[in-house]
C-alpha cells in the first residue's frame, strides 16, 4: 500500500511540475515575442517606437484591455469563456455617462464607479451560476449575457454623447507622471512621460490576480479544475464553487475595465468597446493560457495585451491603416501562438505516456 501512495505521490508532483513548465515556457515565449517585436521596431521604423511616451500610449490606450483579459484568463483556465465583458463594458460606460450627467452634470464619481462594480458583479454573479450550478456552456450563457448587455445599453441611451461632469473631468485629465522617463521635443522642452490613473488601475489587477493564481488556495484550485474536473472533484475541491468563482472574478473584472474605459474616453456610446471580448480572448491566448484549461498565467496575459497592440501599431507604421490588414496580422499571430500551443499539448501528452 505504502508503494502505491508513494508512486501516485510521484506521479502528481511530476504533473504539476510538467503544468508549472507549460506555463512558464508559454510565459517565456510571449516576452520574447514582445521584446523583439518592440526592438524591431524601434530598430527599422524608429520615430513612433523610440520614445519612452510610445510604450506608455500603449498602456494608457489598452489598460482597459488589460483588465477585461486578466478576469478572461480566470475563466479560460478553469476551461470557460466569457464573450459579454465587451458589451459589459460599453454598458458600464452608458450607466455611469448618464448618471453623471442627470441633473444638469451633478452626479457623484464615487457613486458612478460603485454603479460599474455592481453590473460587472452582477453578470458575473449570474451567468457563473448558470454555468457553474446549473451545468450550461459558457459560451451560450455568455452569449446570452452579450445580447442583454447591448440591449440594456441602448435602453439606457441609444446615441453617444460625452460627460460634462466637472470631477470626472479632472478624474479624465489627472496624469502620473513617470520619473526619469520623459524625452525632448523640437523646442529643447523637456516632457516627463505620463501614464493616465487607469494604468494604475490596471497594473494593480495584474499584481492581485497574479498573486491569487500563484500563492492562494483558490488560484490553485482553478488549475485544478480547468485541468481535469473529475480529478478536482476527486481531490475534494468545490468544482462548481470554483467555476463560479472565476466567472464572479471575471464580472468584476468586466466591471472595473468599463470604468477604466470610461475614464479613457470620457463618454457614453452602444458601439464603444466593440470586439473588446475577441481581443481580450486573443490577449489570454498570445499571453500563454490554453483554450483547453488548466495552463495560464496573469503575467503571460499582460505581455499578451502588449503584443497585440504592438503588432497593430507596427501594420500601421507601416502605412497599411485599413482595418484588413490588421485583423490579418492579428489572425497570423494567433495561428503562430495555437500552433505552439498544439506542440506543447503534444509534448505533455507523451510525457503522460
Amino acid at each position: 500500500m505504502s508503494v502505491n501512495i508513494n508512486v501516485n505521490t510521484g506521479k502528481n508532483k511530476l504533473r504539476r511540475r510538467a503544468a508549472l513548465t507549460d506555463t512558464n515556457l508559454l510565459l517565456f515565449i510571449t516576452i520574447g515575442v514582445f521584446i523583439v517585436m518592440y526592438v524591431c521596431a524601434i530598430i527599422f521604423l524608429g520615430k513612433g517606437f523610440t520614445k519612452p511616451q510610445a510604450f506608455f500610449n500603449i498602456l494608457n490606450e489598452n489598460a482597459s484591455l488589460i483588465v477585461l483579459s486578466c478576469g478572461m484568463s480566470l475563466v479560460m483556465i478553469t476551461g470557460g469563456i466569457d464573450i459579454s465583458v465587451g458589451q459589459v463594458t460599453s454598458l458600464v460606460c452608458m450607466a455611469c455617462a448618464v448618471y453623471l450627467d442627470k441633473d444638469h452634470g451633478n452626479g457623484d464619481v464615487f457613486t458612478s464607479l460603485f454603479i460599474a462594480l455592481g453590473i460587472g458583479l452582477a453578470f458575473g454573479a449570474v451567468q457563473g451560476f448558470l454555468v457553474a450550478y446549473l451545468e450550461i456552456q459558457p459560451f451560450i450563457v455568455t452569449l446570452a449575457g452579450l445580447f442583454f448587455a447591448k440591449g440594456m445599453t441602448t435602453i439606457i441611451n441609444s446615441s453617444q454623447f460625452n460627460v460634462e461632469n466637472d470631477q470626472f473631468k479632472v478624474l479624465k485629465s489627472t496624469e502620473v507622471n513617470v520619473p526619469l522617463m520623459g524625452s525632448y521635443n523640437k523646442l529643447g522642452e523637456y516632457i516627463p512621460g505620463y501614464v493616465e490613473i487607469g494604468v494604475l488601475v490596471a497594473l494593480a489587477v495584474v499584481i492581485i490576480l497574479f498573486a491569487l493564481l500563484r500563492w492562494t488556495k483558490l488560484g490553485r484550485n482553478f488549475y485544478a479544475v480547468g485541468g481535469n474536473n473529475q480529478s478536482a472533484n476527486m481531490l475534494g475541491i468545490n468544482v462548481k464553487f470554483t467555476k463560479f468563482m472565476a466567472h464572479l472574478i471575471c464580472g468584476l473584472c468586466a466591471g472595473i475595465g468599463g470604468y477604466v474605459y470610461f475614464m479613457h474616453v470620457g463618454s457614453g456610446s452602444p458601439s464603444h468597446a466593440a470586439g473588446a471580448e475577441m481581443n481580450a480572448i486573443a490577449s489570454s491566448i498570445i499571453g500563454g493560457t490554453m483554450l483547453t484549461g488548466g495552463v495560464g498565467n496573469i503575467a503571460g496575459t499582460f505581455f499578451g495585451v502588449l503584443s497585440l497592440s504592438t503588432i497593430k501599431n507596427i501594420v500601421a507604421s507601416l502605412g497599411l491603416d485599413e482595418a484588413w490588414w490588421t485583423n490579418i496580422t492579428v489572425a497570423a499571430m494567433l495561428c503562430i501562438f495555437l500552433l505552439v500551443q498544439s506542440v506543447i499539448l503534444a509534448r505533455k501528452n507523451k510525457n503522460k505516456k
